[in-house]
């Protein structure tokens, strides 16, 4: 776990158990892959800030915990949906599901979570939260068709695609502490304030995720470099990129995207570095960040705020 994990270890650890029993299914393939996907591990940074913010307001009941499994149900079925429309084949340095297992049973897990992660919401029975929730999901298969759209489009302007990270990505941090916040009580103001601060903080991760495409490595990273590249995803770096380059070096970026060709990745790579792109995508995200943290002033000083602070530098920190 990261430093920023501590002052909710313990709940943190409730919560990746609710998550197994959660998975229960008559269905053994429901479970099975139920429990590759979240054995995987992955940062789950999203029912974290749950557990934080519901702490930073000094909630006392357990329906934070209830809502953090929720959160990664919700992440982990775009998860295995994204996968089989990206065609990926590795995530979090293993196989993915549809690799494994094949396509249908992909999308099909996946609407299993879904459906159990509203199954829970009912539970709790608070309509804020369902409100929220509900939201947030059709936002994301929004942006999730958006960026469909998008791909193999090399004319996608920087305005349509931070559009589609705020959708696509970024709504479900800002939901997971939205919601939180509801539990807690908190007012309307503070709701939308770490509302704000949830989604800067998803849009730096996004930013910065995608800066990695072009900058990691496949081990460190646990998927393959140049994926965006070669499913024809025009993200910032290469917006960017085709904006500052001279027509030859455009061209190459151009082709590349639109036939969703990898080939060319350290020629691509190269013309990003020259332009500035990677420096231009990062400082994106480190505006993102400044914007988060201002939002945290709407709570009291405690190592729970502290927490939140960490975590969302560690945005710009990560090396995967």
């Amino acid at each position: 776990m990261l430093p920023f994990h501590d002052p909710v270890a313990d709940e943190f650890t409730q919560v990746n158990e609710l998550i197994i029993r959660q998975l229960h299914s008559d269905v053994p393939m429901v479970e099975n892959i139920g429990h590759y996907l979240i054995e995987a591990g992955g940062k789950r940074l999203r029912p974290l800030l749950v557990l934080l913010v519901a702490r930073a307001l000094n909630y006392q009941g357990q329906h934070h915990l209830d809502l953090a499994a929720i959160i990664e149900f919700i992440h982990s079925a775009t998860l295995l949906h994204d996968d089989v429309v990206d065609m990926s084949s590795l995530r979090r340095g293993r196989p993915t599901v549809n690799a494994e297992w094949g396509n249908a049973p992909s999308v099909l897990v996946g609407d299993f979570l879904y459906s159990r992660s509203f199954q829970m919401m009912v539970r709790i029975g608070n309509m804020d939260v369902m409100t929220i929730l509900s939201s947030t999901t059709n936002i994301i298969a929004e942006g999730e068709v958006q960026q469909l759209i998008n791909a193999k489009d090399p004319d996608l302007s920087e305005a349509d695609y931070r559009e589609v990270i705020r959708k696509k990505t970024a709504v479900l941090f800002a939901a997971a502490c939205e919601v939180a916040a509801a539990i807690a009580g908190a007012d309307q103001a503070t709701r939308a304030a770490l509302g704000e601060y949830g989604l800067e903080v998803g849009l730096a991760f996004q930013l910065v995720d995608d800066a990695l495409d072009y900058r990691g490595d496949t081990e460190t990273l646990g998927k393959n470099v140049g994926d965006d590249l070669a499913e024809g995803k025009p993200t910032l770096p290469l917006i960017y990129a085709m904006s500052q380059s001279a027509e030859p070096e455009r061209n190459i970026i151009r082709q590349a995207i639109q036939n969703g060709d990898a080939s060319k990745l350290e020629d691509i790579v190269a013309i990003v570095d020259a332009t500035g792109a990677m420096e231009y995508t990062l400082k994106a995200a480190r505006d993102a960040v400044s914007r988060a943290l201002l939002k945290l002033e709407v709570l009291p000083a405690s190592r729970f705020r502290q927490a939140m602070q960490e975590l969302a530098e560690f945005a710009l920190a990560r090396d995967h």
